[in-house]
């Protein structure tokens, strides 16, 4: 090939290669737009915001992520091992313990700054909200105290008493109680929600933690970390109704909505144990996979979908049916626990405590192939618990 052959080849493989990079940005650019309107929910409108919020326990941060842009746009010192992270119900906020600095913290979502640092005692590991958000609620393990906070003011307005390191406390659907599961002691405290005064005491399995409580507060369900069971307690009569064999451990409790089943999921049984919780009865368990360790159920209570921490997947589980949902399970990584659905139940979020990223799932589209894992998102280190919160 000649000298003038050569040059034109050039310049014709050069105006090519210009091309084929212009065309690639220009479809990168149209791609990763209509994946943001795919992904911006119908119920939100432009100029709100649909954020995740993963604590970083070994770092001692909360990573803030954009869903829309999936990307981290922040992340936030809060103190030392963040726990009990949750969206405030009313409130454009963030609340959140540092369980090593004895303290709840409160981040504004429109700025990612924190607003306040309140003293609750030492080694608080879980929050929970009054049914109107006025009120937050704290177990210390380190104190054996309770607080209530008014979310307004930021100020301790209540103190009470509980047994021997009370682990959690949640607040019936009424608002009338406060229920303080306590580990040393294998009771369940029962408070008035307002004065924090204590009303009953009732032993329960050994190590008491988890709790969930039915949508007419009648009755709690709490777990026992150190036997395998499941303690029925009727809050009406404030007796123990039942210790319940589950034949293995329950690593997380999701109520339906209803009330009338409780799922368990369990890493030791390997797969979902379900309680009828009109019988105070375990009415059947499904074989799922090696490690069940975390779940969330749709807002039509149909689908419940479990992260497996040994295998790295999310499962999906037809609940009327006992069956999973083919094709079969969704990959996310390395070892998955917290799931969280968006407001819309468009999107899984599930945190992975190993790989240190959050996990975005496709979980509804017109067709079904197109459901699947969307991204990961690099977070901070040993990430653990997740709030989603639009604003």
């Amino acid at each position: 090939m000649n000298p003038i052959e050569t040059r034109a080849h050039r310049r014709f493989y050069g105006r090519l290669n210009w091309r084929l990079t212009f065309l690639a940005a220009v479809l990168a650019i149209v791609g990763a737009f209509q994946i943001s309107t795919e992904l911006r929910p119908s119920f939100l409108p432009a100029g709100l915001h649909l954020f995740a919020y993963v604590g970083n326990t070994a770092d001692g941060t909360v990573t803030a992520v954009d869903l829309i842009r999936l990307a981290a746009v922040a992340t936030i010192p809060v103190g030392a091992v963040p726990t009990g992270i949750r969206a405030h119900p009313t409130r454009n906020e963030i609340w959140g313990l540092s369980s090593a600095g004895g303290y709840a913290w409160v981040l504004d979502a429109s700025t990612n700054r924190i607003t306040a640092r309140i003293p609750v005692g030492g080694s608080p590991y879980a929050l929970d909200f009054s049914p109107d958000g006025s009120r937050a609620y704290v177990a210390a393990s380190g104190s054996d105290t309770v607080v209530a906070i008014d979310c307004a003011t930021r100020q301790i307005v209540a103190r009470g008493r509980a047994g021997r390191r009370p682990w959690i406390a949640r607040v019936t659907p009424d608002g009338k109680l406060l229920l303080v599961s306590n580990r040393d002691d294998s009771t369940l405290s029962l408070l008035d929600a307002r004065s924090l005064a204590s009303i009953a005491t009732i032993r329960v399995a050994p190590e008491p933690e988890h709790i969930a409580i039915l949508p007419d507060s009648s009755k709690a369900f709490v777990t026992s970390g150190g036997a395998g069971q499941l303690s029925v307690v009727d809050l009406k009569r404030k007796v123990l109704l039942a210790n319940l064999a589950l034949g293995g451990s329950a690593d997380n409790l999701i109520l339906k909505p209803d009330g009338g089943e409780l799922y368990i999921a369990s890493s030791s049984a390997h797969g979902l144990i379900i309680v009828n919780t009109e019988t105070n009865e375990v009415d059947d368990f499904m074989l799922l996979g090696m490690s069940p360790a975390g779940g969330v159920l749709s807002r039509d209570a149909q689908t419940l979908y479990i992260s497996d921490l040994a295998a790295g997947q999310v499962m999906r589980v037809a609940i009327q049916i006992r069956r999973t949902i083919p094709p079969g399970p969704i990959r996310v990584g390395q070892g998955p626990r917290t799931c969280v659905l968006t407001p819309d139940g468009n999107m899984l979020l599930v945190v992975d405590g190993t790989s240190n990223d959050l996990a975005v799932i496709r979980t509804r589209t017109p067709s079904p192939d197109q459901r699947g894992l969307i991204t990961l998102i690099p977070v901070g280190s040993h990430p653990r618990d997740l709030a989603v919160k639009v604003f």
